[in-house]
């Protein structure tokens, strides 16, 4: 994974969080924007494992674990599932990123699980 691509992609979904949800940055702040940063990066570890792992679980595992943390700090499950999202797209206008559908499927896959929680 090349780092200055990935580190575009993050700043493409973290800028259209922030655009769509100003009362994030109210709330939190910069030191919060980037948190959000970091946590894209975690996201992005987190496929590359579970790729290398050729385990899909591990991503979403580690996708339930994590709602189960933001959710315990005042954050919503529909944020976690419209970050992934935006991810997804973020990867689809991407020619060349390596791995991208794999990662667009394993999102999908956890994206599904978070929406099964939301349900519940």
């Amino acid at each position: 994974m090349k780092s200055e691509q990935l580190n575009k992609i993050i700043e493409k979904v973290v800028e259209g969080i922030y655009k769509d949800y100003p009362e994030i940055l109210e709330r939190f702040g910069e030191r919060g924007k980037q948190k959000c940063f970091e946590d894209n990066e975690h996201h992005f570890r987190h496929l590359e494992t579970a790729l290398n792992m050729n385990n899909n679980q591990f991503f979403i595992d580690y996708a339930l674990w994590l709602n189960n943390v933001l959710t315990s700090r005042g954050m919503k499950t529909e944020h976690l599932i419209d970050n992934f999202k935006r991810i997804d797209q973020v990867l689809l206008a991407e020619t060349d990123f390596c791995n991208k559908e794999s990662y667009q499927s394993m999102l999908s896959e956890a994206i599904e699980e978070l929406y099964n929680i939301e349900l519940i």
